[in-house]
Parts: structure tokens; C-alpha cells; sequence
């Protein structure tokens, strides 16, 4: 049996979970929380990890009942992601590894979403779809490789969700998007807002320029709310994303979609793109906030897939980088 233990770091969450051949032993998690109206910056989410990230390793071991001589390998995020936070992180890993005489290995962050939504739900083969605060992505695999079929040409979803949130002041506990689903549901009006499709490609900036600059003339002048403003971004962009997963179904005669990252818990995404899947005769495969959200299993799971089909990063290759696309990994363990 091999176990692993994967630290997640590479934004506003930090994590750590321990798999055994497929089984969620621990997965404890910290977030770093801003006032509204404000973004957390790189250097203060990195100190915010440092302060916890020892107290959240113990809790993953004690919650594993699991001793460091109990662990077979230490994965730990290389990236895509903010730079000092995953410096931090895999610091601390790189640490533990050497301490514990235990193999290091880097793993992609994206892949970490994808492997772990696959070992959740048991999607065989699905189309996914990535979108979380750094990244938005319609994702196939193909011969060795995730393939990316579509993506955003400026900012994520969720980044573009979390900036309207500060624009309207609205709390960052437990985070802006959540809290922009529970308004929008109390939404009743649709504003029109500018849809950006392109090929299998989306835009979100102009959307953002447009809600941003209209959202308090609208609000002062009585035209709309607060929470039709929510329901009707989130309608626009969750609507976009439906768009570009069905054309990529389409090109790869998929009958399954799983959603993945953090904007993926989002019920109203879920809910639209399963009315899609219905009427295409498909299955949708998506999971909760436990790991939707980064977390540490995850990366433990695609660390887990990674070291028994033979991959170690050695330690002097055990550097992070802020760009690592999903399609730059071999994927060795899978046909």
C-alpha cells in the first residue's frame, strides 16, 4: 500500500492530506482571509502560511494516525500559482522530505483537480472543466496528455467573480464566491452583460470593465439590486462556460463532464451544465467544497498516481514556477 502526503499552497488556502491507494486519510486546510473589499497579496498569503502550515501538518498526521516513518513519498504543489506562497510551501516540503529520508515530488496543480475530482466521482473518461480563481480551462485527455481545448484569454472566472465582489463590498468569509451565489439566488432581474465567446476560447475582462464601471450608478439609481447584479453575472459567465464544454463534447463524442477547482462547487454552474448534459444524453461528475476547493488530497492523489508509474523530482530540481500549463505534463499513468 502506498501513502502519500501532499501540501497545497499555491494561493489563499493552505493544505495538507495524506491518500492510501485511493483512500482520503486526512485533509485538513486553512484559509487566509481578507477584509471586503480587499485582495490578499502574495507576501501577506505567504505569511499567513508560514504561521499555520506546521500546526495544519500535525492535524493531517493525527487525523491519518499516521507517524512520518508511515509515509511513502512527499508531494508537494510546483505550480501554476502565486510565488511566494509556494515557495513557502514547497520549502516546508522539501524540509520534511529530507527530514524524513522520504522521495519529493512536484506536482501540477491542475492535475491535481483533475486526478482527484476522477478518484471521487469515477469518471472514466470525461471532458473537464477547471475553473477556480487562477485558472478557467476546458480540459480532454488525449495519448499521455491533458489537452486543452478552450480557455480564458485574460483572467479566470473566479478571479473575475472575486474582483466584482470587492467592487459591491461584499464579505471574503468563507470566500467572495460563495457568498455571490447565496445573494444571487435572491436575485430576480437580468442585466444584460457583454458575452464573450471566442471559438472555444472566453473573455471575462470586458465583462468585469463593464459591471464594475455600471455596478454603482445602477445600485444608486434604484435600476437593480445587489443580488440581481450576482444572478446576472454569474448567469452570463456560468452560461459561457456550458458554451465552450458542450463544443469540446462535441469534438471528442464525450458522454461525460466533470467539473473541477473551486468555482466547481458553485450548484448553480452544476445545475446548468447538468440541463446541458441531459439534453446531450451525458453524465455530470462534479464534488463538493471539501475538494473542489485546494486542498492538500489532492495533490497527494496526483502525487499519488505519479510516483507508482515512476516519477521523483530529485532535490535540486525541486524549484516552483507561477506558469505550468496542464498540457506541459506527461501523463505516464494513465493508457
Amino acid at each position: 500500500m502506498t501513502v502519500v502526503i501532499g501540501f497545497e499552497g499555491s494561493a489563499n488556502k493552505i493544505g495538507i492530506g495524506i491518500i492510501r491507494d485511493g483512500e482520503v486519510l486526512s485533509n485538513p486546510r486553512r484559509t487566509y482571509i481578507t477584509p471586503p473589499g480587499q485582495g490578499f497579496m502574495p507576501s501577506d498569503t505567504a505569511r499567513h502560511h508560514r504561521g499555520v502550515i506546521l500546526t495544519v501538518l500535525k492535524e493531517a498526521l493525527e487525523q491519518a494516525g499516521l507517524k512520518p516513518a508511515d509515509i511513502d513519498c512527499v508531494a508537494y504543489t510546483k505550480g501554476p500559482g502565486m510565488g511566494a506562497p509556494l515557495v513557502t510551501v514547497a520549502l516546508v516540503a522539501r524540509t520534511v522530505a529530507q527530514l524524513w529520508g522520504k522521495p519529493l515530488l512536484g506536482v501540477n496543480h491542475c492535475i491535481g483537480h483533475i486526478e482527484m475530482g476522477r478518484l471521487i466521482t469515477q469518471a472514466n473518461n470525461p471532458t473537464v472543466l477547471y475553473v477556480s480563481g487562477g485558472n478557467t480551462q476546458v480540459i480532454a485527455y488525449l495519448e499521455r496528455r491533458y489537452r486543452i481545448f478552450g480557455e480564458t484569454i485574460d483572467i479566470a472566472v473566479g478571479n473575475c467573480l472575486d474582483r466584482f465582489a470587492r467592487v459591491i463590498k461584499i464579505s471574503n468569509d468563507p470566500s467572495p464566491g460563495y457568498n455571490i451565489e447565496q445573494m444571487a439566488k435572491k436575485g430576480s432581474r437580468y442585466v444584460e452583460l457583454p458575452y464573450t465567446v471566442k471559438g472555444m476560447d472566453v473573455s471575462f475582462s470586458g465583462i468585469l470593465s463593464f459591471i464594475e464601471e455600471a455596478a454603482n450608478k445602477m445600485l444608486s439609481s434604484g435600476q437593480c439590486t445587489a443580488e440581481d447584479l450576482c444572478f446576472s453575472l454569474q448567469e452570463t459567465v456560468f452560461a459561457m462556460l456550458v458554451e465552450i464544454t458542450e463544443r469540446a463534447m462535441a469534438h471528442c463524442g464525450s458522454q461525460e463532464v466533470l467539473i473541477v477547482g473551486g468555482v466547481g462547487c458553485n450548484l448553480r454552474l452544476q445545475e446548468m451544465m447538468g440541463v446541458m448534459c441531459k439534453e446531450r444524453g451525458a453524465k455530470l461528475f462534479a464534488t463538493d467544497e471539501r475538494f473542489c476547493i485546494d486542498n492538500g488530497a489532492m495533490i497527494a492523489q496526483a502525487g499519488w498516481e505519479m510516483f507508482r508509474s515512476g516519477y521523483v523530482t530529485e532535490l535540486e530540481d525541486s524549484w516552483i514556477t507561477q506558469r505550468y500549463r496542464t498540457d506541459e505534463v506527461e501523463v505516464t499513468w494513465r493508457d
